[in-house]
């Protein structure tokens, strides 16, 4: 399981050619892939995409692709005859509509955006080959920084589940106690208030049934405790799975509220607190899980 933060960086040079590639990626709910890419290189944009969806699952993806080429080839130029006339046009109508001398020249022409352009013999072949070459030890660079912090996220998660599952424990065992101290409770301030007077019995333990009812808890522990092994097993899986985490992470959370709002008893409201404080750490966890 990989995090979703991560970065990696490749360098070639060859024949003077020099190309650097940068992957970073952060957080996001669905995989985003972000390429800029020089010009000459814009055609192998749905490649590069594809084996990035091919290792990653989630996460927001930016990709930064430069090179300097200090070889010296054979050019051939190519002028784009139909946009060299447009430009021309252009200007034409400006210094028509606004009265102005047009100092237009062949050499401001030369200079316009993609009317000359130059083919390289062989460069496209050398150029593509350095990317997917780089491009691959950039993104494998990436991942690994990724499954590492991703393990040690996950190395977090499980502490985490366990001083949950012994907060669990210290509720499960209260809970029963509950019942005794209340019916004890209730005894002692008759006896106090009520000294010498008879009272019924089976009416005092009805008020009994009926706090143990409200304040029962039973359910939720059985799904807090279901929840917990859940995420294990979840932990223990070599695929993606922040998604689901992240679901888990909210039903823990649903279930440590429920307990709180029952609650009577200090030591179970203490220990349900640290629960959620414990559920909140791990959700920030799992954010940045793939």
């Amino acid at each position: 399981m990989q995090s979703m933060t991560g970065y990696g960086r490749a360098q070639l040079e060859q024949d003077g050619l020099n190309l650097s590639i940068e992957i970073k990626t952060v957080n996001n709910r669905f995989l985003d892939v972000g390429i800029k890419l020089p010009r000459q290189l814009l055609y192998l944009e749905d490649s590069l995409k594809k084996t990035l969806s091919s290792k990653l699952n989630r996460g927001s993806v930016s990709v930064f692709i430069n090179y300097d080429d200090k070889r010296e080839v054979s050019k051939d130029m190519h002028i784009d005859m139909n946009l060299a006339k447009s430009y021309k046009c252009a200007a034409d109508n400006l210094s028509k509509n606004l009265g102005l001398p047009n100092d237009f020249t062949v050499s401001a022409l030369m200079k316009s955006p993609d009317v000359i352009s130059f083919l390289d013999s062989g460069e496209d072949k050398l150029i593509e080959e350095l990317t997917l070459k780089a491009f691959d030890t950039a993104l494998k660079s990436l991942v690994d920084m990724r499954k590492t912090e991703g393990a040690e996220l996950l190395k977090d998660i499980k502490s985490r589940l366990d001083k949950i599952l012994k907060e669990t424990d210290v509720i499960k065992k209260r809970a029963p106690e509950l019942e005794k101290e209340y019916l004890d409770k209730l005894k002692k301030r008759i006896k106090e208030h009520l000294e010498g007077v008879a009272y019924d019995e089976g009416r005092l333990l009805e008020e009994v049934a009926f706090f143990v009812d409200k304040s029962n808890i039973d359910e939720e522990l059985i799904r807090l405790t279901s929840h917990i092994s859940q995420f294990k097993t979840l932990c223990r899986s070599k695929e993606s799975m922040g998604r689901k985490m992240d679901f888990l992470v909210q039903e823990l959370n649903r279930e440590a509220n429920t307990i709180c709002s029952k609650s009577n008893d200090l030591i179970i409201t203490n220990a349900a607190l640290n629960l959620k404080a414990e559920i909140e750490k791990i959700k920030e966890q799992v954010q940045n899980l793939e």
